[in-house]
């Protein structure tokens, strides 16, 4: 059986998700679509709106015949920890096609930038030098690479395909990139029509306006009837922690310096987006310090995040009859263990999911129905029912 891979978050899963899997189910009819999904915590340092079952359940409902998790110590990291995850994930379930939404639709000039990053020994010095004139990491890497190669890559999704490629490449993965033209402006926090970004949508569920016409009807109701996490819900926990805790340097990503500004700032600060802008600087970007902040919150240390480099296991979160038949084909083939359910499993990326998840049901009445679903929920769907 031939393959679709997606790397996504689906936070949450809206109408710009749908029409991309829309258009290649239109190019690639007998193909299974497999999705590789950031799980309960998100790239930026957030928790996700609704949780990974509820959103791989969403997925199978719109298209999708498989759902895969991206464990916690990568999908709450920067881009090139998040995009070998997600490729390898792909790759060992034997993907034949890696599809990504992207700005310029140029699969050519985003490969020819990868290799050139990949094989220039300056790449790397240049956008340290970048960052450290004050540029967040995209610029410095969009300047980096305007440099060496002569052209600019300023747009999200492109400089994430770059991360896809340069994984493909260095690993030696059998997976061929391939882009699908992006409908909208990643980062666009204004709802435009039918088709807007989550960030968009998020932001308007903040503000209690309507995003009905921004995502399929069995997204809306998931949105108005499961329990819908929000980053600042979880800030009396954050405080709590880095009052209480000498030695802050022990969690990933936490430097010395923030460490100082995070303890110096805490007491007066009344929400995660006041601490944030309290201790941001040129040289600690929003997205690290979210980062930062939330494997604090996750007791998410440095020594641990040493011993997570490599993907140990391939966790189901979803699939329907296309994806289980999918998996049987390639049982031989992948040399990861699948995970459909967890009983005695002895690994720590595992074991941290499951304590991850325990802090992701803290602020919310139902928390232990929620923990339940770790360990009890269904993944099986019969159809693609779009209920």
């Amino acid at each position: 059986m031939a393959s679709v891979g997606i790397i996504a978050e689906y936070n949450p899963f809206h109408n710009g998700h749908q029409y991309q899997i829309e258009k290649i189910k239109k190019k690639y009819p007998n193909h299974t679509i497999v999705i590789a999904m950031s799980g309960n915590f998100t790239q930026r340092g957030e928790p996700a709106i609704i949780d990974k079952w509820e959103r791989a359940t969403l997925a199978i409902k719109n298209g999708a015949d498989l759902v895969v998790e991206i464990p916690y110590a990568f999908a709450t990291q920067s881009a090139d920890y998040f995009s070998y995850a997600g490729i390898t994930l792909l790759e060992n379930l034997k993907v034949d096609k890696l599809i990504f939404g992207s700005e310029s639709n140029n699969i050519e000039d985003i490969t020819e930038i990868a290799k050139a990053e990949l094989e220039n020994e300056d790449f790397d010095k240049l956008v340290k030098i970048y960052a450290k004139l004050g540029n967040n990491y995209p610029t410095a890497l969009s300047l980096a690479l305007k440099d060496l190669t002569g052209k600019e890559i300023k747009t999200p999704n492109d400089i994430l395909g770059i991360t896809y490629i340069k994984t493909i490449i260095k690993y030696h993965y059998n997976i061929k990139p391939m882009t699908i033209q992006r409908t909208n402006e990643y980062h666009n926090q204004k709802l435009t029509g039918t088709i807007s970004s989550a960030t968009a949508i998020r932001e308007n569920i903040d503000k209690k306006e309507d995003i009905k016409k921004a995502v399929p009807q069995n997204t809306f109701h998931a949105l108005t009837t499961t329990p819908l996490h929000n980053r600042e819900d979880y800030f009396p926990y954050l405080k709590y922690k880095i009052i209480t805790e000498d030695t802050l340097e022990q969690y990933h990503l936490v430097e010395p310096d923030l460490a100082v500004k995070l303890k110096k700032e805490i007491l007066s600060s009344n929400s995660y987006e006041q601490l944030i802008q309290k201790v941001k600087s040129k040289h600690q970007t929003y997205s690290k310090i979210a980062r930062a902040l939330l494997h604090i919150l996750c007791n998410y240390k440095k020594e641990s995040a040493k011993k997570n480099q490599k993907i140990t296991y391939i966790r189901l979160l979803g699939f329907n009859e296309k994806g289980r038949k999918y998996l049987n084909q390639h049982k031989k083939e992948i040399t990861l263990p699948v995970i459909s359910k967890i009983t005695k499993e002895k690994d720590a990326m595992l074991e941290l999911e499951i304590n991850t998840t325990k802090i992701y049901t803290l602020p919310y009445p139902n928390s232990k129905q929620e923990l339940k679903k770790e360990y009890q929920n269904t993944l099986y769907r019969k159809d693609n029912k779009n209920d």
